[in-house]
């Protein structure tokens, strides 16, 4: 039995996380805006769910909430870094208040709270650190510049965190899902104000999200117990890919890199100095 924080449990893929992890008999706190919005869960699991008020933007949240979970369950085993807010603009469409909610959301939110939790779990010589990213972060769509940015620096941010702590026993994984049926179009998904000029590819991108609304092929349980598997995992991977779109998209991506970087080695590779100088 272990521990776990689960940040944005009240719907999609928090929820179907914090459901499965308490079907396991874990122990879950439910870190969310609206402690009423889980009253199901505690109810359901009690001495197990265990919800907390939490908000990503407010910097203080995080440290209450690893201080929260250990005085209530006296470890914390894992993190899983869940709750998350889209923007579809073009960068020209993206105001400077809609950068700020994204980043802080998606990268400096998360950020501050691995690195609440790193005190913790390197005292215990153990720990995962899970986070739920996009295939956006690794190969990108028009409009979806400032939230895959955001879940790019988060990526980037825990390859040399997990660098850093490995010899501790803390292991990271970042968690790259294509769409799932949650709920993140309709409801955690801001828009820019349009420009005339970007209709053919940020409008385009999003009239192909609106159509695929409801009936994305991802299973958000089926990624729950796949996500869950790895705490049993003795070498958890550091990236894992969840849902067909997201294997394909990010093959593609690799295939097109690789064709790119040997197009033009001839170019880039001779620019070191000479031997000996």
């Amino acid at each position: 039995m272990k521990t776990l924080l689960i940040t944005g449990a009240s719907s999609g893929f928090g929820r179907a996380l914090a459901t499965e992890a308490l079907n396991r008999g874990h122990r879950v706190v439910l870190a969310v805006r609206n402690p009423e919005s889980v009253a199901d869960l505690v109810a359901q699991y009690p001495g197990k769910a265990h919800p907390i008020r939490f908000d990503l933007t407010t910097p203080a949240d995080a440290e209450r909430a690893v201080r929260e979970t250990v005085e209530e369950f006296g470890s914390l085993d894992v993190l899983i870094n869940n709750a998350g807010y889209g923007l579809l603009a073009a960068l020209e469409e993206s105001t400077d208040e809609q950068l700020a909610r994204n980043l802080e959301t998606n990268f400096t939110g998360p950020f501050r709270l691995i690195r609440a939790v790193l005190p913790v779990m390197r005292a215990q010589k153990q720990g995962r650190i899970i986070s739920l990213s996009a295939i956006a972060a690794y190969a990108n769509h028009p409009g979806f510049a400032v939230y895959a940015g955001a879940k790019a620096a988060l990526d980037a941010a825990c390859d040399a965190a997990s660098q850093e702590v490995a010899p501790l026993g803390i292991k990271f994984t970042q968690v790259i899902p294509g769409p799932f049926r949650t709920d993140f179009i309709g409801r955690s998904l801001d828009h820019g104000s349009r420009i005339p000029d970007y209709e053919g590819t940020v409008g385009k991108f999003g009239g192909f999200l609106s159509k695929m609304d409801g009936k994305q092929p991802g299973d958000p349980a089926k990624a729950a117990s796949a996500i869950l598997d790895l705490l049993d995992a003795e070498k958890p991977p550091f990236r894992l890919l969840i849902g067909s779109y997201a294997h394909m998209i990010f093959g593609k991506k690799l295939a097109s890199m690789d064709a790119e970087i040997n197009v033009w080695k001839e170019k880039g590779q001779p620019t070191d100095f000479s031997p000996g100088a």
